[in-house]
Order: structure tokens, then C-alpha cells, then sequence
């Protein structure tokens, strides 16, 4: 009965299982990411995003005010405050003054330091110290702590990121380096493609089918055997090192593909329309501009995406054709790498930045993927 017209094979199921599956290991991560992008640094180290929603515990290490805070009072000095900074809904189990025994006191005892100073924690974080002699030192007081603490979610990762006004991480910058980029390494090859695909596809000229053969021979060619001969030329001619290079580059390693699907495509459109137009009098440049182009832009959008996709996240052309060591051409690969290099600890800040790096893409995705299919299978059935 599954091979009777109308009727629905026995496998569709599995084809919608698996779709679900997909869909689930790619939301997976991206999900993590977002929600890690709004966690704390301590949230992040001590438990998974899927647990951002509960209760978590942490060993902190906190720190009592500055004894220059200390008043006397009843011939004592005296410093009290909360080791989270404010009022806090954490509940403190345990806690110590010292990083091998940080579980040597309750909430409530009470600990003695040097010279006869004394601290007390409450579970709250509320802390009180006591000296009959004035305290010193420039900072306060270490305190370990182990607490049961509330999720907390911030943006100060997002204004760390692209908010910091000495620019610390560079994400900033590195975003619009990223556009000036992209933007045109995406517009470039997708007209100089479509001009190429269509005299591949309707005009009549003497070694049209080498061209052809030659467009399918370069899409094996790999990016990295053109590199260095390409980056020398750059070098000759003096564009070598910045955005016209980075351009060219993505360009010409993204001209084959293009060519070829959008000639798929053009070779697919109806004869008669393009007969019909020669027939009126339009010349080859009007029937590509006002029939071919609006025509084939399932195909444009879809090489588009892809061309835009790659560029965003390239790193290897960005490493090699813009070179800068002040960092004015930095790229968002690069400097996620830099900050995997110098801030390893940092989890907030590289999985704010990370995710500030594919938002673009996703929105990019989103909005035209409705012509990435149309434009992937046209040609492909006569």
C-alpha cells in the first residue's frame, strides 16, 4: 500500500523523529549559550545552565569592608556590613577564614583573628567584627563561604562586552570589523556570479562549455592551496594586508559556487519568456536586469546566505589578509580566540561574546530560509 499514489509511507515517523532529534541537538547548545550569556561567573563555574532556574551551592570567597570603615563604639572598634555587598537571599551553611578550612565555622560562631579581632557571620551574610585595639591593613577581612544561592541572572556581561568604554574586550569593534567584512565579500561575488551565470547560461560564445567544465573543476580546489600564492600577489600589487584583500579573497573562493548554482538555476527558467523579450527589442543587459535577476532571486538569496554565513564566522582568510597588530581590523573569530587566550576564566565574557558572534547569522538564517531550499534544489529537475 506504501507505493500506491496519496498514500503515506510506513517511515514517516522516523523521518519526523528524526527531524526532532536534529532540531534538539542543534537548540541544545544555543540555548546554553543565551542562557550562560546572563549568568555570573561563579553561577557558571559551579553549575550547568539547565539548573540556572534553581537553588545553587557555591564556595565563595568574600571579603569584609576596609578596616579604614571601622568605628568605635563602647570602647571597641568595630566593623559590620554583608559580605555580598547587600542584602541577600543566599543562605551561608558553612564558613571559614582560611582557604584550607573553609568549613571550620556555622552561622553564628564566632572566629578569632590575630591580634585579639573577632568576626562573627550570620547566614544571611551579615558579618561583625570586634577589636579593643584599632584594626589595620588596606583590605578587608577574607571570609570562605559555602551558600545556598538564588538564581541570578545580569547584563553586565553585555555591557562588558559592548558597553565598556576603554574597550577591554574589543567586542565592539571586532563586531563592525566583522560587517565591513562581510557585507561586501556577500554583495560582491553574488553580481559578479549572476553576470557570469547568465552568459554561462543564455548567451552563445566559442568555449562556453569549458567555462563551465572549468567553474566545476575550481569547486574542489581547496581554500588553503590558494592561500599563500594569493596572499603574494596581494602583496605584489599592494592590497595584501586589509579589507580589499579580505574582500578579494572571500570573493574569488566564493565565485565558483556561485556561478554555478545560480547557472543551475537561469538554465531552468522558461525559454519562451527570454525568446519573447528578444523579440520585442530588449537587449541581454535589460532581459537580466528586468526578467533573469527578479527571476532567480530564490537562488540569490540562497548562495547569499551561505556566502554570508561563511564569511561571518571565517577565521583562516581574517588571520591571513588582515594582519594588524594594533587590532583595527580585528574579526569576532579572532577575538573570541584572543579572549579563549587571555581571559580563560572569564566563562560569562566568552559566552556573552560567542553568542553576540552567531545572533547575526541566526537573524540573517531566519529571515531568508524560506528561499534557501527553492534556491538549493532549482536546476536539479528538469
Amino acid at each position: 500500500m506504501s507505493a500506491i499514489v496519496g498514500t503515506k509511507s510506513s517511515l514517516t515517523w522516523a523521518v519526523h523523529l528524526s527531524l526532532v532529534a536534529m532540531v534538539v541537538l542543534w537548540l541544545f547548545p544555543t540555548v546554553g549559550l543565551l542562557v550562560s550569556s546572563f549568568r555570573t561567573t561563579d553561577q557558571i563555574s559551579t553549575s550547568g545552565w539547565w539548573n540556572s532556574l534553581s537553588s545553587s551551592e557555591q564556595n565563595l570567597t568574600l571579603r569584609t569592608d576596609a578596616p579604614d570603615t571601622q568605628i568605635e563604639k563602647d570602647g571597641l572598634f568595630i566593623i559590620e556590613g554583608n559580605l555580598f555587598g547587600e542584602a541577600s537571599d543566599a543562605d551561608i551553611s558553612v564558613w571559614g577564614t582560611s582557604s584550607r578550612s573553609i568549613d571550620d565555622y556555622t552561622p553564628g560562631d564566632v572566629a578569632e583573628l590575630k591580634n585579639g579581632t573577632t568576626v562573627t557571620v550570620a547566614a544571611n551574610g551579615d558579618y561583625l567584627m570586634q577589636s579593643e585595639v584599632p584594626m589595620d591593613g588596606r583590605r578587608g577581612q577574607r571570609v570562605f563561604v559555602t551558600a545556598q544561592t538564588p538564581p541570578e541572572f545580569t547584563l553586565d556581561n553585555y555591557r562588558n562586552v559592548l558597553l565598556d568604554k576603554n574597550n577591554r574586550q574589543g567586542m565592539t569593534k571586532a563586531f563592525f570589523n566583522t560587517l565591513t567584512v562581510t557585507i561586501p565579500a556577500t554583495v560582491i561575488p553574488v553580481l559578479v556570479a549572476a553576470f557570469a551565470a547568465y552568459a554561462l547560461a543564455w548567451m552563445d560564445f566559442p568555449g562556453r562549455a569549458l567555462l563551465v567544465a572549468a567553474v566545476v573543476g575550481l569547486l574542489v580546489v581547496p581554500l588553503q592551496l590558494a592561500l599563500i600564492p594569493l596572499l603574494k600577489l596581494h602583496n605584489e600589487i599592494g592590497i595584501g594586508k586589509g579589507y580589499l584583500g579580505a574582500w578579494l579573497a572571500h570573493t574569488g573562493f566564493g565565485l565558483p559556487l556561485a556561478i554555478y548554482l545560480l547557472r543551475n538555476y537561469m538554465v531552468g527558467l522558461p525559454r519562451d519568456i527570454i525568446e519573447n523579450a528578444k523579440v520585442d527589442g530588449a537587449t541581454d543587459f535589460q532581459i537580466f536586469v528586468k526578467i533573469i535577476l527578479p527571476l532567480s532571486f530564490p537562488a540569490l538569496a540562497s548562495f547569499a546566505i551561505f556566502q554570508f554565513l561563511w564569511t561571518w564566522n571565517d577565521l583562516l582568510v581574517a588571520l591571513v589578509f588582515l594582519i594588524d597588530s594594533s587590532g583595527e581590523t580585528t574579526v569576532m573569530t579572532k577575538q573570541i580566540v584572543e579572549l579563549l587566550g587571555t581571559r580563560g576564566g572569564n566563562w560569562e565574557i566568552l559566552a556573552t561574546s560567542a553568542f553576540v558572534s552567531i545572533a547575526v547569522p541566526l537573524g540573517v538564517f531566519f529571515a531568508m530560509q524560506r528561499y534557501l531550499v527553492r534556491g538549493l534544489l532549482a536546476g536539479s529537475v528538469k
